[in-house]
């Protein structure tokens, strides 16, 4: 076998492989005899048909397999006589296999890149200091006295008004025809909710109870159900009785009501600590976030672009999985997969830098994940979902998965031993400086 490399531009690579007659001729002969072992043929026995009768009626399939075995074996081959590292699958191009002539093919491919760490200690690393005001105690306060709040009926004649809670029938029209789910009675309505599309609220705001009103409206144009998109629409209602909330008084009895604590500095306490435990986990994980971006910026490298072309085809098919969960169409997909091509692009040759530099860390740190803490980690996950043991282990046994989690274990083993490394600059939230 000959074989010459080309470098191309970048990380590509490219082979230039020969593969001689007489190995070509063995190949072919091989394959041959594979096949006349469990070949039936007209008029001989099982196994008995002589090589030109297996020629005859195989050749194509066995030109296939030949092809196929020969370019494994001395593609493989090459890459070790170059000693080179490939990522993804190679782009191959061949000539049609004869038995009697030297075979020839190219092998197009990207290569690892050569990761060189030059920076991985004491590096500029910012943290949030934690802080807890009043007023984002007493806004929880807030939101737990509203989810208490007793809806009760306004006796009182007078008009719908901001707050009020509107008991509502009413029927939606589209070109004529009756808006599909487009009608209700006794629908109770909080003014100021935005539960309804623009103008539906404000068009109540000031009737009385027995009143009848025409809202002539129309769909906003990205709305999600697209066959009425920027339609007009015309809705009958009806006013059938006004509600409004009253809310409880913040004291010792809401919060043994809520929470069964003994008083109200103890249900104060409890929201504390929701919110420092919160914050800390938001704050460890933004700051992990920085790290790893002060890391790229100070270790840059040349990325191959097989990778990034992949990291983004998943980014994107991700990004599209949670648009069509919001309810949101192939158009605006393609609307904001356009508007947001740059970022797609910067984030997937982000992880993919991020990954080799976190890579090559954990073998020269030797911070690797071992087969203990997999199992430790399974086995937290069974105490967090509550799910037996051996069903997640049986989920990680596929070798992909635990490859996964595996290197999920390592990146957060070298980047805890950055961050211990870094030097650490703590500042109010305010004065974070965004790392580009």
């Amino acid at each position: 076998m000959k074989s010459t490399l080309d470098k191309l531009d970048g990380l590509s690579r490219k082979l230039n492989i020969e593969i001689p007659a007489e190995k070509v001729q063995e190949a072919f002969e091989k394959v041959y005899k594979g096949i006349q072992k469990n070949a039936t043929v007209k008029g001989f026995r099982k196994g008995k048909a002589p090589i030109a009768s297996i020629k005859a009626a195989y050749s194509d399939r066995v030109k296939n397999d030949v092809v196929q075995d020969l370019i494994q074996e001395s593609y493989q081959a090459a890459l070790e006589e170059h000693s080179l590292d490939p990522v993804g699958f190679p782009k191959v191009a061949f000539t049609a296999a004869d038995e009697e002539s030297p075979f020839k093919f190219t092998a197009e491919f990207e290569v690892r890149p050569e990761v060189v760490i030059k920076k991985f200690e004491n590096l500029p690393l910012q943290k949030e200091i934690l802080e807890i005001s009043d007023e984002r105690v007493n806004g929880i306060l807030d939101n737990i006295r509203s989810s208490q709040a007793e809806t009760v009926t306004v006796f009182e004649d007078r008009a719908l008004a901001e707050g009020d809670v509107a008991v509502l029938d009413f029927v939606g029209e589209v070109g004529g025809a009756p808006l599909p789910n487009g009608s209700a009675e006794g629908h109770m309505l909080e003014i100021g909710s935005g539960q309804f599309i623009e103008g539906f609220e404000d068009g109540v705001v000031g009737m009385k109870i027995g009143e009848h009103r025409d809202l002539n409206l129309k769909f906003p144009e990205q709305y999600h159900e697209s066959s009425i998109a920027g339609a007009p629409v015309k809705f009958h209602v009806t006013l059938k009785g006004i509600k409004k909330k009253v809310l409880p008084e913040i004291n010792d009895e809401l919060a043994k009501k809520v929470g069964q604590y003994e008083n109200l500095e103890g249900l104060k306490e409890a929201i504390r600590k929701d919110i420092k435990d919160s914050e800390e986990r938001r704050i460890q994980e933004e700051m992990r976030n920085r790290l790893i971006k002060v890391l790229v910026e100070n270790n840059p490298i040349e990325v191959p672009r097989t990778l990034v072309a992949e990291q983004k085809k998943a980014l994107v098919e991700d990004f599209k999985g949670r648009m069509q969960q919001q309810g949101l169409g192939e158009n605006d997909f393609e609307q904001y997969k356009d508007k947001w091509e740059d970022d797609f692009n910067k984030t997937a040759t982000f992880m993919v830098h991020s990954t080799f530099l976190l890579d090559t860390l954990a073998h020269q740190l030797k911070l690797e994940a071992t087969p203990a803490e997999i199992d430790q980690k399974i086995e937290e996950y069974a105490q967090q979902t509550g799910l037996e043991i051996d069903k997640i282990r049986q989920f990680y046994a596929k070798q992909e998965r635990r490859s996964r989690l595996a290197f999920q274990i390592t990146e957060q083993k070298v980047v805890d031993h950055l961050i211990g490394k870094a030097k650490v600059q703590e500042v109010a939230g305010s004065q974070l400086k965004t790392v580009e």
